[in-house]
């Protein structure tokens, strides 16, 4: 059984992160995600770092992941080292949260299957001297690894105890992997799943998700094939969507719960 649901910030991106905090615990979610970006937002506001990881333990709430800044992947010399320095910067406070987690997407740019999986292999050590494992997402919309035997072929390349797969439910359909569609995938390898529903017809490819059950994601499988894989890790709601950012907070979150719970095996 997953260890519970996650509310994903970038969900409520245009409420304030206490806010979100609260909502989050008040409409029964057992854990939230967090994003880099609420670090930065906080910083351009003038709190520090710490201030966030205290806001967030007074919550109650458990981090069910930190998210990296993307682009290490590809990139290279000054602006690598720099986005491993960020990498770094947030395991740290992953790890001050409590989260065993951090969590990456593919990020921009293009390379060669070698230059990823070495770049993989730093990022892998830089988390595992935090004691956390990274959690690796391709993107359907990436111009480079966009489908899950990309991301796999790179993971195995890089051949690194510490990195492993994000399975999202969105990408998945998105790239021709509906449903049960990672069957072959085996269950240790799946270190993190986060998940939304894809609309019937695309209005705004990335920023159109919606809550389980309202699109065309057969989620009874896909929850259920996680199952059979043993799968024990949070399952974490990521759906931005404009429409869902211009509704009441509160009723989104319930919302979604909901729909979530009425779909898990």
């Amino acid at each position: 059984m997953p260890r519970g649901l996650a509310l994903h910030t970038w969900t409520l991106d245009s409420t304030p992160l206490a806010d979100v905090l609260r909502i989050a615990r008040a409409t029964g979610w057992d854990a939230v995600e967090l994003r880099r970006k609420d670090f930065e937002r906080a910083s351009a506001a003038g709190a520090s770092p710490e201030q966030v990881v205290d806001l967030v333990r007074a919550s109650g709430l458990p981090v069910a992941a930190v998210g990296v800044e993307p682009g290490w992947l590809f990139a290279t010399g000054a602006e690598q080292r720099r986005l491993f320095a960020v990498f770094a910067d947030s395991c740290r406070l992953a790890a001050a949260l409590g989260s065993d987690l951090v969590m990456s997407p593919i990020g921009e740019g293009r390379s060669t299957l070698a230059q990823a999986a070495a770049s993989l292999r730093v990022a892998g050590d830089i988390a595992g001297e935090h004691g956390l494992r990274l959690a690796f997402e391709f993107n359907s919309r990436a111009a480079q690894i966009n489908t899950l035997d990309e991301a796999r072929e790179a993971l195995a390349a890089a051949d690194h105890p510490r990195c492993g797969l994000l399975l999202d439910a969105y990408h998945l359909h998105r790239s021709g992997r509906p449903g049960r569609g990672f069957a072959d995938v085996p269950g240790e390898q799946i270190f993190y799943v986060q998940y939304s529903d894809v609309p019937a017809e695309a209005v705004q490819p990335g920023l159109d998700r919606l809550p389980p059950g309202q699109g065309v994601v057969a989620f009874r499988a896909f929850f259920g094939l996680l199952a059979e894989k043993g799968y024990t890790g949070y399952l974490s709601y990521e759906a931005p969507n404009p429409a869902a950012w211009a509704r009441e907070p509160s009723e989104v979150a319930r919302e979604a719960l909901l729909a979530t719970r009425a779909l898990l095996p």
